[in-house]
């Protein structure tokens, strides 16, 4: 692939994290930015993964080959008003957003449809900014493209082969479809978690009893709840229709579970946690959908000074990051004593057999 010119328009988490792979795996590509925030386009600079860092959305911008709108959903018409004139014909416009239909109506309305796929990288963190991002965050994630319906097959093309190039997986749909699937599989989640979270807040003691013991499986399904306020309440504003759609169904399914409790129903309630676990059982095991794994082992550790410094110290020798680290109080749904978190999926297995080798007994989690 030639020498491209990207341009951003947004650095933070997502935009970051694909001028990162960018640079990492184009290095000879130019890349420009903007972004409100300074310090971000200081520290992109002195990480060498931009070029250009700009002081406002400017002209340099419309001359690029591939032009990301990674700033807020809601910011994005006044960015496209202020580029469209100097966007050059050639260049291919794509957004991050994880809700595509008022991104094509914009750019429908502006006609400037022929120039656009809409793009959503299916990877994410509970964490965000530039100082978040990483090279790494889109490797075998789904990335989804929605093209318009007059967008020519090359740009397309170009633009499936950039994503694989930058060790992502390119997934095609329409974007009507794309918004009904992460409905499912990624908004109502959210919604289901926060609400859980608050559930249980109010419902809990003075003395907070369950906050105390909550763990294990109650922390892995509302994991998700840390992410972003702000973001998540404009894609339940932008995204209404499907969510609202989806969640009325999800009601309903609540209320008849609610029924089968109440009359204690045995088949259907057997039937209930049957079908869930042969269907989740079924997925396939990787990051790359819109809820990210979490890569962790647990191990039996005795309770004694030092116990914990020394896995610490053991891994930390053999170059093995730690993102967390903590002792499981609660362990109904899973063995060990101490849970270790890790960055990537490749630690889970290097650290497990180093600290086997060590005598340690470690469970790997599915």
């Amino acid at each position: 692939m030639n020498a491209l010119t990207f341009g951003f328009i947004g650095l933070g988490l997502i935009g970051g994290s694909i001028a990162r792979a960018i640079r990492e795996n184009l290095p000879d590509s130019v890349i420009i930015a903007y972004d409100i925030n300074h310090d971000a386009l200081s520290d992109a600079c002195s990480d060498g993964v931009i070029d250009t860092a700009l002081s406002s959305v400017d002209a340099r911008l419309g001359q690029c080959d591939y032009l990301f709108l990674c700033a807020p959903v809601q910011k994005n018409d006044d960015n496209l008003k202020t580029i469209m004139k100097t966007l050059s014909p050639d260049c291919l416009l794509t957004d991050v957003g994880s809700v595509k239909s008022g991104i094509h109506e914009t750019v429908r309305s502006m006609g400037l449809d022929a120039q656009f796929v809409g793009g959503h990288p299916m990877a994410g963190s509970e964490r965000v900014g530039y100082v978040n991002s990483k090279a790494r965050l889109l490797e075998n994630a789904y990335y989804i493209l929605t093209p318009t319906e007059i967008t020519p097959p090359e740009k397309l093309n170009a633009f499936r082969d950039l994503v694989q190039t930058l060790g992502a997986i390119p997934l095609i749909l329409d974007y009507r479809q794309h918004d009904y699937v992460t409905a499912a599989v990624s908004h109502l989640p959210h919604v289901i978690a926060a609400s859980l979270v608050n559930l249980v807040r109010d419902s809990d003691s003075p003395d907070g009893i369950m906050k105390m013991i909550a763990a294990g499986g109650f922390k892995d399904i509302t994991r998700i709840a840390s992410s972003s306020a702000q973001m998540w309440q404009q894609i339940c504003l932008t995204n209404t229709d499907n969510i609202s759609s989806l969640l009325g169904s999800y009601i309903r399914a609540l209320t008849s579970v609610k029924s089968d409790i109440d009359n204690h129903s045995r088949t259907a309630l057997y039937d209930l946690f049957d079908s869930a676990r042969i269907y989740r059982d079924s997925f396939i095991d990787t990051s790359s959908g819109p809820i990210k794994s979490s890569y962790s082992v647990t191990l039996d550790i005795a309770d004694e000074p030092g116990a914990l410094a020394a896995i610490a110290t053991i891994l930390a020798l053999q170059q093995i990051s730690i993102k967390n680290i903590g002792i499981v109080h609660n362990r109904e749904t899973e063995s060990g004593v101490l849970r270790i978190e890790f960055y990537e999926e490749a630690s889970i297995e290097k650290a497990s057999k180093i600290l086997g080798a060590r005598g340690y007994t470690v469970y790997t989690r599915k």
